[in-house]
This record gives C-alpha cells, sequence and structure tokens, in this order.
C-alpha cells in the first residue's frame, strides 16, 4: 500500500510566481507562466519540478537536472541544462525556502497529534489502524491515520503522530515520539527516543534565520534497533534511512537526509551531520563526529572520539581528528608525545614562563 504522504501540497505556481516569492530573476528567455507543482532535488526533479543549486559540490547533478527550473547563484546561471530555466539569486537557498513554504506551509512548524482540543491524553484517534494483538499501555497517543502491525507494542506515554506506519512485532519504549516516520517489522525503539521531528535547517543571513521547511520523511526497515534518547530527525527534501539490522546506542544525533546502510552499529554520543550516507556495516565508536555530505564506505571502522571530515573509502580503520588511517593516526600521536618528552626542548606558555 503507498503512504499517502504526511504534508498537503499547494499549487500549481506559475514561473513568474516562483521568481517573485524567491526573489529571484530569470537568466534569458524565460516561460515565465509555466507551471510548477513541487519541489524536488537536483537528481530526482523532472518537468513541472523546481529545484535549487547551493552547494558547488552539487554542480555535476545541476548540469544534468531534468528540472523545469532551479535556483541558482549567478556564477552558475550559464551551466543550467537545456530545458532547465536559471533563476538567478544571491541566496538560492534562502529562495528555496520561501518557495518551501509556499507549497508545503503545514510544515513549517509541529502539529498536534490528536485534532481537537480537549481530547483525551491516554487516547487512540478513530482513524488509526491497529491489528489483532497489539498492546497499548496507559498514556500512550495514537494520532489519525496510524498504522501499527501485529503483535506491537506502544509503551507508557508514547506518541505516534499523524499517519505514521509502524510494522508487526515491534517495540516502541515509553515517552518515544515518533512523527513523519515509515517503520518496518521487529524494530525496537527504547525509551525517550525521538523520531520525525524537523531536521535542522536554517538560512541565515543578516536578516535572521530563516526556517527551511522539512517535508521529507524517516524510513527506518526491518530488525533495526534504536537506544534511548536518540534523535534521528526527517529529511529536508528527500529521506533520513536507517538500513536492515542496524543497531544505534542511547544519546545519538543523527540529522535529516542521512542515509545509514544495512547492519551498520553507531555506538552512544555519535553525531551524523545531514546528508552524510554510510555505506553497510559500518562502524562508529563512541562519540564519533561526522559532518555533513561525505560518505563512509562499506565495512569502514571509524575508532572512538574521532572527527570524520571527508569521504572515507570502504572497509578500512581510521581514527583521529580529522579522521584518518589507524597507523597514520598512531604514528602521529607516537611523534607528538616524544616530542613532548624531549628534555632538551623547551617550551613556553602565554606568559612566557617555560
Amino acid at each position: 500500500m503507498e503512504h499517502p504522504g504526511f504534508f498537503e501540497r499547494a499549487g500549481p505556481f506559475s514561473l513568474r510566481a516562483m521568481a517573485e516569492v524567491a526573489g529571484a530573476s530569470p537568466a534569458g528567455e524565460v516561460d515565465l507562466d509555466a507551471k510548477i507543482k513541487d519541489v524536488r532535488p537536483l537528481d530526482a526533479a523532472g518537468q513541472g519540478d523546481l529545484s535549487f543549486l547551493d552547494n558547488p559540490k552539487y554542480l555535476p547533478l545541476f548540469t544534468q537536472t531534468g528540472a523545469t527550473a532551479c535556483l541558482v547563484a549567478p556564477k552558475f546561471a550559464g551551466q543550467a541544462p537545456a530545458g532547465t530555466a536559471a533563476l538567478v539569486t544571491p541566496e538560492p537557498y534562502r529562495g528555496f525556502a520561501r518557495v518551501l513554504a509556499l507549497f508545503y506551509p503545514d510544515a513549517l512548524k509541529p502539529k498536534a497529534a490528536r485534532n481537537g482540543a480537549g481530547a483525551p491524553v491516554d487516547s487512540v484517534d478513530g482513524s488509526a489502524r491497529l491489528e489483532e494483538g497489539i498492546t497499548v499501555e496507559p498514556g500512550a497517543v495514537i494520532g489519525p491515520e496510524a498504522l501499527i502491525g501485529r503483535g506491537t507494542t506502544i509503551a507508557a506515554g508514547t506518541v505516534i503522530g499523524y499517519r505514521v506506519h509502524i510494522g508487526r512485532d515491534c517495540y516502541v519504549g515509553p515517552n518515544a515520539t515518533l512523527t513523519h516516520t515509515l517503520v518496518g517489522n521487529r524494530v525496537t525503539i527504547h525509551s525517550g527516543a525521538s523520531i520525525g521531528q524537523d531536521g535542522f535547517g536554517f538560512a541565515m543571513g543578516r536578516a535572521g534565520h530563516q526556517k527551511v521547511p522539512q517535508i521529507g520523511r524517516v524510513i527506518i526497515q526491518d530488525d533495526v534497533e534504536i537506544g534511548a534518547n536518540t534523535t534521528i530527525d526527517r529529511g529536508a527534501l528527500r529521506d533520513t534511512v536507517i538500513g536492515e539490522g542496524t543497531k544505534i546506542d542511547n544519546l545519538v544525533q543523527i540529522g535529516h537526509n542521512v542515509v545509514i546502510g544495512r547492519h551498520c552499529i553507531i555506538v552512544a554520543q555519535t553525531g551524523i551531520s545531514g546528508s552524510a550516507e554510510l555505506g553497510d556495516f559500518v562502524a562508529l565508536g563512541g562519540q564519533v563526529g561526522v559532518v555533513g555530505h561525505v560518505k563512509i564506505g562499506a565495512g569502514a571502522q571509524i575508532a572512538g572520539s574521532s572527527n570524520v571530515r571527508g569521504n572515507v573509502p570502504p572497509g578500512v580503520r581510521w581514527g583521529g581528528t580529522p579522521a584518518k588511517p589507524m597507523r597514520l593516526w598512531f604514528r602521529e600521536l607516537t611523534i607528538l608525545r616524544q616530542l613532548a618528552e624531549r628534555k632538551d626542548l623547551k617550551f613556553e606558555d602565554k606568559d612566557g614562563g617555560e
């Protein structure tokens, strides 16, 4: 069964309206009466879609996009492919945020789990669908059009939001919150986890930081386990994906658009920034930090407290800040220790003392 989506889309709107809302100007001859039906990433956009280019890293995708129009900075306008209208603005990301808000105004702020004021807090919405053999403990709230599979337990104080789907034989622990999320079978989510909330997306500027609506979802595949107080943000345009069999420890933060492969291990207090991608069987030690838009290859292992700032090849073992091959990291540490222990070297502190 195809999921109906979490947000209602407005429109279509003319390209002229898009340009006005985004504060952009068309480059060259453009049919401003053309209709825009939706907003999509560069590599998924087609006719009737609008996209944007803000990060030069995605320039190759821009030159091959099938979008009807794209918001771009002036220096990239000349590289728009045939059939794609370039809407030029010095702040494409801020302009795109305004366009997103026009198409998806409901995504600008969270909505209540239940419709109507005064609804009892320990309630299941009448439009929710629950298969047989489900346990719903006191204080749980199950929102409109939610779907929960056979053998699943929803523990006390848990909130299951609008149109959330949870598969069979799952466990959702006390005081967890799930919105904008599709969950597979045999998934365990421990207490206090927050899944599907807004990704941290703001177009920064001197006029203030403009919120970028987050219209993606969280997809949790079969046999995943998610630790207590872990947070997983929904995608901005794409989905945030947790692959089959992956195990996530307590107190992990996973940003919007992150894609985690199958059977990964992610240890406590790790933070994975938006749009990072982890291949299958990746292992991240405790307190690892992963910057956004990087790829960690299948089977790679990252030592605890390391900082990943660039792409990591498959099958390697890296560590350090910034993360590097383990042998090189150990060599650097050894040399630094030897320098620090040398008696013939003198070091002055900031006050001029030895």
